[in-house]
């Protein structure tokens, strides 16, 4: 409409940017940032995509692998082209998030904005009290600080010990170079959160999941203005994650939505942290996860 109509629309409060109220003179990314008046989204992008993929073990982060080894481009829609927001190295599993856009990609990924990952971590042999206090203080590994936000037990049977780590920076190895330091090994790493977007707890290895609006109006706020906490919301897309650590919604719709690549993939058969259990689901013949 014309700018008085918008002018109207803003004084009355009717639009909103990123979920937020809209001002006068407020600056908009036309590319980035989620109009709405009314509540419907405006102005929407349609070239620029977002996607959650659950990347499997022995699927390299890269577009194109000299050693011819599966790639998560592989993995996702060929068109557009898209690249991945960070990497998982060849032995780590879970949550990586794609897109077209490069600001979106480079505000995720830059430390200045210390956007959390959260990994699920098997470890061989339990953490001391000691070994738990210095990587929370952090320790230098190739002449750079490094240390977790917070360590939580998982706990665990026998020689492997489960925890849940977050880190605000995506360095190479990062999670499995803290555990050595203090003398364990890690048998299994599981990227299970980016920002405010939680890995869905049904979705197979190797498939993919479009984000939804809901999604992405809270990682834009993560980098865009102070960082709120996340907050559960209804709805498709991925999920994401509630305060206090009381249970994550789950995104159904985009998992059903969607689609595992033809592209072959090697996959080990290992079992899921001790916190989670296969229930059946009647009439598809898959399990969906739960937490116990």
């Amino acid at each position: 409409g014309s700018r008085r109509i918008c002018e109207d629309l803003i004084a009355a409060g009717r639009v909103t940017v990123n979920g937020e109220v809209a001002v006068l003179g407020r600056r908009v990314d036309a590319a980035n940032d989620l109009v709405a008046v009314d509540g419907a989204p405006i102005g929407v992008r349609p070239d620029l995509v977002y996607y959650l993929l659950n990347k499997p073990v022995g699927v390299v982060t890269t577009s194109r692998d000299t050693h011819r080894r599966p790639t998560v481009v592989e993995l996702v829609p060929s068109e557009p082209r898209v690249f991945s927001v960070g990497r998982l190295d060849v032995d780590t599993e879970g949550l990586l998030l794609f897109t077209n856009s490069g600001e979106m990609a480079n505000q995720l990924m830059h430390p200045r904005f210390g956007v959390e990952r959260e990994y699920a971590v098997r470890s061989l042999g339990v953490l001391t009290e000691e070994g738990k206090q210095r990587l929370l203080e952090g320790v230098e590994i190739d002449g750079q600080r490094c240390g977790f936000k917070s360590i939580e037990d998982g706990g665990g049977e026998g020689v492997n010990h489960w925890y849940r780590v977050v880190i605000t920076e995506g360095r190479n190895r990062e999670v499995r170079r803290l555990f050595e330091v203090v003398g364990h090994a890690v048998s299994r790493l599981i990227r299970i959160r980016y920002g405010s977007v939680v890995l869905p707890r049904g979705l197979k290895r190797g498939v993919w999941v479009d984000l939804g609006e809901q999604d992405l109006r809270l990682l834009r706020r993560l980098t865009n203005g102070p960082r709120p906490a996340a907050l559960p919301v209804e709805g498709v897309g991925a999920v994401v994650r509630p305060p206090d650590g009381e249970g994550s919604a789950e995104g159904d719709g985009a998992a059903r939505r969607g689609r595992r690549s033809d592209a072959s993939t090697r996959r080990r058969r290992i079992s899921r942290p001790d916190r989670w259990r296969a229930t059946p689901r009647r009439g598809c013949g898959r399990a969906i996860w739960r937490r116990s």
